[in-house]
This record gives structure tokens, C-alpha cells and sequence, in this order.
């Protein structure tokens, strides 16, 4: 039972503080959890429990997020380039040599990029909700955001600075899960989450981010060529109400891995605050066949 506890660290990145959660035995294989936006490792306070009697899983929170350090945007540059070159230093600094990635919403394209620069490293790739097709874009969600990337000005600022919004996070956790489900969303998470991107230098920090999300979109063609290229075992566990990130996106895995394993849970964007224990009997059936055994 020891094993299952969970461990709140942190360590020292490029002179950044960053948190991050650890547990499961110092010797089984690799787990690393990649957050979205707007929350931090807490999306994975249920996960981690219920797999680490046979995995070590690491959930760092990306720099301007949760426990880890928030310098301002003046100080650091809020780019994907910049949090996935943290990430891969962070594992580096953790000893973490070959794992298994589980990526969220931002955590894709900072997973994702850890990959290309890092392929030997990446044994398989768990995607909940984590995008790398255009078509996994949902039209409404992303208007105000693509407006933002194509003219960055004050009148396409003001509607993203909604998104993190405690409404905003809200309807971000509750969009799209059905009547059955929603009494097991609690709403602690999304009041976690505002009252950190209430923080002062929030508000730079992540339209930085937002409006740098245009960069991600030009890497999918290389995500999707080392899709192909290294056919790395991948697991889609995706809410199937996401409008932010739609089913499609799930379903576009397959034009470049004919073996992903898709599966659309009936819920929303994150999909772990309902369904935890089937994500959890997903990944480690998936992990005991392709990395495990």
C-alpha cells in the first residue's frame, strides 16, 4: 500500500521551480502526465491512485501553472517551444529515461515535441483529449482563439481572457457531460483552477500562450510523420462531447497509425473527472500489451 502514495515534489528547472506529483515504485515503468490548460497535475489527483501499484507516474505542473513557479511574461518567454524544452530538461533532471506519455490539451503539442526531439525516449503515447489534427478543432470553441493568432490586438485579447474565467473553466469541465454523469464532476476542480489563473501575472501568461498555440498547428505535419515513421503504440481515450477538441481528432490517429486503439468515452473535455477508473483499466491493458510485456 506504501507504493500508492502519492508524493507532492519539486526540483529546479533552468532556475524555475517546478512541482510535480510522484508514485508507484521507483522501478516500474514510466508514466509522465502532461496537463492542459487551465488546471495543473490536479487533473490527475484520481489517476494516479489507482495505477501506481504498478507503474511510477510523474506529474510535473508546466511552469506558469499550478504549484510550479509563475514568472512573469516580461521574465520568461510563454511559448510551447519553451515548456517543452523544460519538460524534456525536467525528466532529464528526475532520471526518467523512457516512459510512456499522457497528454491533456496543451500537454499534446508539449509531449508531442518532446517526442520529435526525443523519439527513443517516448515507449507510448496515452492521448485524452490531446490533439494533433486540425480536424480535432471544434469550430466554436476555437473562433475567438484563431482570431487571437491571426491578429493579436486588444479586440481579439478580450474574449480569450473569458476562457480562464471561473465561468470560463466551468463550462470547460461541464460542456458536454451528459445528466447521468455530471453529479461526479466536483466543483472543486474548477474553482482550483480559477483561483490560480486569478493569480497577478496570469493574465499575460496565458494570452502568451494562447495566441503562441498558432505554432503548434504548423508542427502537426511533423507529429504525424513521426507517427508514421516510428509507429509508436498509441492510446486514444477521449471524451466523446469535447467541443473544444472533437472526435475526429481521435479518430485522425488511425490515417497515420492504423493500430491506435480509439476509444470515445461518453463524456466531455476532461474526461477524468468522470471516468478515472475505466481510463485507468484502459491504460494499464494497453501498457501491459504494448510496453509491459
Amino acid at each position: 500500500m506504501a507504493e500508492q502514495r502519492v508524493h507532492h515534489r519539486t526540483t529546479t528547472v533552468r532556475g524555475h521551480r517546478i512541482a510535480y506529483r510522484e508514485a508507484g515504485p521507483a522501478d516500474a515503468p514510466v508514466i509522465l502526465l502532461l496537463h492542459g490548460f487551465p488546471t495543473s497535475s490536479h487533473m490527475f489527483r484520481d489517476l494516479i491512485p489507482l495505477l501506481a501499484d504498478r507503474y511510477r507516474l510523474v506529474a510535473p505542473d508546466h511552469l506558469g501553472f499550478g504549484r510550479s513557479a509563475t514568472p512573469s511574461a516580461q521574465e520568461v518567454d510563454y511559448s510551447f517551444a519553451e515548456l517543452a524544452e523544460i519538460t524534456a530538461e525536467f525528466t532529464e533532471r528526475l532520471g526518467l529515461h523512457r516512459f510512456a506519455v499522457y497528454v491533456q490539451d496543451y500537454g499534446a503539442p508539449i509531449g508531442l515535441r518532446l517526442a520529435l526531439a526525443h523519439p527513443d525516449r517516448i515507449t507510448a503515447i496515452v492521448t485524452q483529449n490531446g490533439n494533433a489534427y486540425l480536424e480535432g478543432l471544434g469550430a466554436e470553441a476555437w473562433e475567438p482563439v484563431l482570431a487571437l493568432i491571426a491578429d493579436r490586438n486588444p479586440d481579439t485579447e478580450e474574449p480569450v481572457r473569458a476562457i480562464r474565467s471561473l465561468d470560463g473553466i466551468r463550462w470547460q469541465y461541464e460542456t458536454g457531460v451528459p445528466a447521468e454523469y455530471r453529479s461526479l464532476l466536483s466543483p472543486d476542480a474548477w474553482h482550483h483552477d480559477a483561483a490560480l489563473m486569478a493569480r497577478e501575472g496570469q493574465d499575460l501568461i496565458q494570452l502568451d500562450l494562447i495566441a503562441d498555440y498558432g505554432a503548434n498547428f504548423a508542427l502537426y505535419p511533423a507529429f504525424q510523420e513521426f507517427f508514421r515513421t516510428r509507429q509508436v503504440p498509441l492510446l486514444a481515450v477521449w471524451g466523446r462531447y469535447d467541443e473544444i477538441f472533437v472526435p475526429a481528432g481521435a479518430e485522425a490517429f488511425r490515417r497515420d497509425l492504423p493500430d491506435a486503439e480509439i476509444h470515445l468515452l461518453p463524456t466531455g473535455h476532461f474526461a477524468l473527472e468522470t471516468h478515472a477508473p475505466e481510463i485507468a483499466a484502459l491504460i494499464d491493458d494497453f501498457l501491459t500489451r504494448s510496453v509491459r510485456a
